[in-house]
């Protein structure tokens, strides 16, 4: 390879790393302009009253705390029904499941399930859970939909977690005489926890901002009352923005609370994805310890 034919490479190098990183640079300025439009528009709003208090008023005053509570609810909901299930069905395919066509069929059916759109979601869970099961509009019809929005990204953040640990670890487990559950449990998921953690905590942070899916299941447009059990319909942060901004007859007082809600999710969801990269770099440390 002569000297031009070096240089040409170098350059064109050079473009395609710059390429890369304008783009990136783009993508980190699209986010910092979306970041601070809301909280340009809605800080403004944000005080103890704000997050402790009722709405009144026909929402055009008071706080959000019943939409706080019930987002709370519903996300708490899902991922303890979304996560148990995603992390054993993970465990099944690496560990268990004997690799052929059905297992590929299995991931296929995983991949395909993550790109529904989640209105769909919402349809399934009126039908099934609302209306089939009589659990009616509620926070349990609600977590059961919502757990089946994020039933994907944990089985496949928890499934590359585990194949991403050495079979070398499996190999000297089971060579000192441990079964293979042993080795799951006290080798191969310990190993796996950063990855497995860090995909629920972010699909919890995807369904702490879903709409659609609780629409049909557990949202309600506006409640004087607080849930009294699982059965009870809840309102929510994301509903609670969509209410503020398409309905009711005083904007210039409702739009500014659904910018100052706008402001308390998106803070909801930078903080799960801070503590996400903040457990995986614990878990991390004590991997290599």
């Amino acid at each position: 390879m002569n000297k031009k034919q070096l240089d040409f490479r170098h350059m064109i190098e050079k473009i395609v790393f710059s390429f890369f990183g304008f783009t990136m640079f783009l993508a980190l300025l699209a986010l910092v302009l979306i970041i601070f439009f809301i909280f340009k528009r809605g800080i403004g709003v944000i005080n103890w009253g704000f997050i402790s208090q009722m709405p009144r008023s026909g929402m055009t005053e008071g706080g959000i705390f019943p939409a706080l509570l019930g987002s709370f609810y519903l996300v708490v909901g899902s991922i303890l029904f979304a996560a148990p299930l995603g992390i054993f069905a993970a465990i099944y395919l690496t560990e268990y499941a004997k690799k052929g066509k059905g297992v590929r069929i299995i991931r296929i059916g995983v991949n395909n399930l993550a790109g529904v759109p989640s209105v769909v979601f919402g349809l399934f869970g009126l039908s099934v859970f609302v209306k089939y099961f009589g659990f009616g509009v509620s926070i349990l019809s609600g977590a059961a939909t919502l757990a089946i929005v994020i039933l994907p990204t944990i089985i496949r953040a928890s499934e590359e977690a585990l194949l991403a640990v050495p079979d070398e670890y499996r190999h000297a487990s089971l060579a000192i005489g441990a079964t293979r559950w042993q080795t799951v449990k006290k080798v191969v998921l310990p190993a796996a926890m950063p990855g497995i953690l860090t995909g629920c905590i972010l699909g919890i942070g995807r369904v702490a901002g879903e709409t659609a899916p609780i629409i049909f299941t557990a949202a309600t447009f506006f409640s004087m009352r607080l849930p009294s059990s699982i059965f009870s319909e809840v309102m929510a942060l994301p509903y609670h923005i969509y209410a503020l901004v398409t309905t009711g007859t005083m904007p210039y007082k409702q739009v500014p609370l659904a910018y100052g809600t706008a402001v308390v999710l998106l803070a909801l969801v930078l903080m799960i994805n801070l503590v996400a990269i903040i457990m995986r770099i614990k878990f991390n440390r004590m991997i290599k310890r």
